[in-house]
């Protein structure tokens, strides 16, 4: 049965950061929203002039129903990485430029139930067919693709990257 992929979403960020902060930040939002974390790939390459190169990939897992699995693929990628001491902490800041792609699947029968034998791909595509299955291409894919919007924002928000002012304020007549 195929996967439905939700849109990427990219973000960049170039400037000072607690990445300790930033990490907590993502897994916290995982925590809270029932996600399973894991760190699937690290590779830190070997620093020039300008800094070090790193490139992270955590990939974050719910599994809703005993057919439909959430997951978040979260992919950074660092360039000019240095640590900047900062007075009265004991850990340096971290300066570098990110790039951050963010994407979501939903994975049908994620337990194989419905495959290896023709008869039982039969019945899966019959399953798939039911007119009670059709909830899981809009809320499902709504359910996840907000989710994954709601990340977007919760790291937009670490980075201060939001606007500090609602530009359509007069516009919607709010105080």
């Amino acid at each position: 049965m195929p996967d439905y992929d939700i849109p990427r979403i990219t973000l960049r960020y170039n400037g000072i950061f607690d990445f300790d902060g930033f990490y907590n930040a993502v897994t916290d939002w995982a925590k809270n929203y029932g996600f399973m974390w894991h760190e699937s790939s690290f590779k830190h390459k070997v620093p020039s002039s300008e800094g070090a190169e790193q490139e992270l990939a955590w990939q974050m897992t719910k599994k809703v129903t005993e057919f439909i699995e959430y997951t978040i693929i979260f992919t950074i990628h660092m360039w000019e990485v240095k640590d900047v001491p900062v007075e009265g902490r004991k850990k340096p800041l971290m300066r570098a430029r990110l790039y951050i792609w963010i994407e979501g699947k939903i994975t049908y029968d994620w337990q194989k139930k419905y495959g290896g034998s023709k008869f039982a791909e039969l019945l899966g595509k019959w399953l798939m067919k039911l007119p009670h299955m059709n909830p899981v291409e809009t809320m499902y894919f709504d359910q996840l693709y907000y989710r994954v919007w709601n990340l977007h924002a919760v790291i937009k928000k670490y980075f201060d990257l939001q606007a500090g002012k609602n530009a359509y304020k007069d516009y919607l007549k709010e105080n």
